[in-house]
């Protein structure tokens, strides 16, 4: 034993350098994905490495992707078939950095984004980092879905808060410890991955400047599409039993009476349902000054645009909620997928 140790003389065993891997999963993003690579050019912080796993894409993001390497230290798998969880795991897998980050095709990330999600994994005591994502919408239908479907950051309690993989970051060995995305499940993979993630290491950091932006759906079928599909992930991997139960008794017992007793001529039936619908549409419409202001300002037209598709849009989302939840329960039973409580259940 150094015997100058004891007077704090011996050079301290030095911290290897954190090598932070930044991936992603790809398919048919030709039309987007050069907004994300630009977004990882201007990072104040870049990653030591970029692995990106492309499904198969039949356009040209390949070949968009080949033209960063000069530029980005990227690394491209290609999988054909490789589903969303199969890709980000393949990723993992093959990145070198024991900090990953992990972003989505589609979106474009605030130049500081990697800076403020990898910081707090400097800690000892941190292994999972949660930024935020900001709706990015550029006509009137997008503002409003934005205001509809998306929380502000002031609406977020860090304790309970689940980030999507848009915008996450943690620790390489902690994500292989929680068993790593599910790969059975085509939505809400990242949900479940979250619950892994808390159940093996806790609470999460929560980093609100590490932004990434992206455009709500542009149409209503898009939207109706995305969450009927939400839903039926749900319904798979049986997450939010309460909450669809809720919304079917709002829809199938309360509304129906509350129209009912109105249709009756009692005045405190229609009074209970305008204050209902107050309180449920009371948060988009909240957001909406904010969602505008970061759009540049709009005419009055399109206030009263999005004043119109705020409840139309969420009574829509409520639909293919409704629609999908039961879609994904009969998958469960027909398939009898793995418990993903069970870590090993990938």
């Amino acid at each position: 034993m150094c015997s100058a140790r004891k007077m704090n003389l011996c050079p301290k065993k030095s911290r290897a350098p954190t090598v932070i891997s930044l991936i992603a999963t790809v398919l048919n993003e030709g039309a987007s994905i050069r907004q994300l690579m630009e977004s990882i050019l201007a990072q104040t912080v870049p990653p030591d490495e970029i692995v990106i796993v492309d499904g198969g894409s039949h356009d040209d993001t390949v070949a968009i992707l080949e033209s960063y390497r000069g530029r980005l230290p990227l690394r491209l798998l290609v999988a054909p078939g490789c589903t969303i969880s199969a890709g980000r795991n393949r990723a993992i897998h093959a990145a070198r950095g024991d900090i990953i980050a992990v972003t989505d095709a589609g979106v474009r990330l605030e130049a500081t984004w990697l800076e403020h999600i990898s910081a707090p994994l400097q800690a000892d005591n941190v292994n999972v980092v949660g930024g935020f994502f900001r709706a990015d919408p550029q006509t009137p239908f997008e503002i409003a879905l934005g205001a509809t479907t998306l929380p502000l950051a002031r609406e977020i309690d860090a304790r309970r808060f689940l980030p999507s993989s848009r915008s996450i970051a943690f620790r390489k060995a902690a994500a292989q410890a929680a068993g790593l995305y599910p790969e059975w499940l085509d939505y809400c993979e990242d949900l479940v991955f979250d619950l892994r993630l808390r159940a093996h290491v806790g609470a999460f950091a929560f980093a609100p400047q590490a932004l990434a932006h992206f455009r709500p759906r542009a149409d209503a079928r898009a939207f109706y599409r995305q969450y009927y599909r939400y839903a039926r992930g749900d319904g798979k991997a049986k997450l939010w039993a309460k909450r669809h139960l809720l919304r079917y008794g709002t829809y199938l017992a309360l509304l129906p009476a509350l129209l009912l007793a109105g249709a009756l001529l009692h005045p405190a039936a229609w009074a209970l349902l305008i204050a209902c619908a107050a309180v449920y549409l009371a948060p988009p419409y909240r957001r909406l000054p904010t969602l505008m202001r970061r759009a540049g300002g709009r005419s009055r037209a399109v206030w009263l645009q999005c004043i119109v598709l705020i409840p139309l849009l969420r009574g829509l989302g409520d639909v293919a909620k409704m629609l999908g939840y039961p879609a994904g329960w009969r998958w469960r039973l027909q398939q009898r997928p793995p418990d993903w409580r069970n870590i090993s259940a990938k």
